[in-house]
């Protein structure tokens, strides 16, 4: 008799054991799947808009003239506390001290070459913004030329807006494009003493 309750209380342990094993490899496999999907998850974009984590800038000092054109690096830079990807080029628009639109929006390139940017909070990208001041002050179209008060800067893919001070004169109704992005998004910073 003792024989038959000691193989029972022995086939009463193996039995448990066997689920507490499996319920802790059911949960270790789990945990390995959250975080397999975490990893394989797309980064989000970024998103624009005050407030939103990405700050955009001009590195005005940095401006480097040739033929009529002074190039700048327009810089983008995660201030959230969160990973997001950029891709592509930014829309950019010069606006007046009472938030009008001033001119044509900045012409771009094609998409030819383009990369997804990662940015981590705290890191920057860049573009090259093109400004075409021989057009503003040569062509017909152009006049009367205003000074405009900051660039409206909307992310790619984006229908909110963040905005970069930059004060230069600009046409002050649509028709020439005086201003281009000359290249897409690119990771790192665009100024020459990064």
């Amino acid at each position: 008799m003792n024989y038959r309750i000691t193989s029972a209380r022995r086939l009463i342990a193996v039995a448990a054991a066997a689920v507490a094993g499996l319920g802790i490899s059911s949960a270790a496999y789990a945990a390995t799947s959250t975080s397999a999907a975490r990893a394989a998850a797309p980064v989000p974009a970024c998103s624009g808009g005050v407030g939103t984590g990405i700050s955009a800038w001009v590195a005005i000092d940095q401006g480097n003239g040739a033929a009529g054109t002074i190039y700048y690096p327009l810089e983008f830079t995660n201030t959230s506390r969160h990973t997001c990807s950029l891709y592509g080029y930014p829309g950019v628009s010069a606006i007046s001290r009472t938030g009008q639109q001033l001119g044509s929006p900045a012409g771009r390139g094609s998409l030819s070459g383009a990369k997804r940017v990662i940015l981590a909070p705290g890191a920057t990208a860049h573009t090259i913004l093109a400004y075409h001041d021989a057009a503003v002050s040569t062509s017909s179209g152009c006049h009367p030329v205003e000074s405009t008060f900051d660039l409206r800067v909307y992310l790619p893919g984006q229908r909110v807006a963040t905005d970069a001070a930059f004060d230069f004169d600009v046409c002050s109704h649509p028709g020439v494009v005086y201003m281009n992005i000359v290249e897409p998004i690119t990771a790192g910073v665009g100024t020459i003493n990064g």
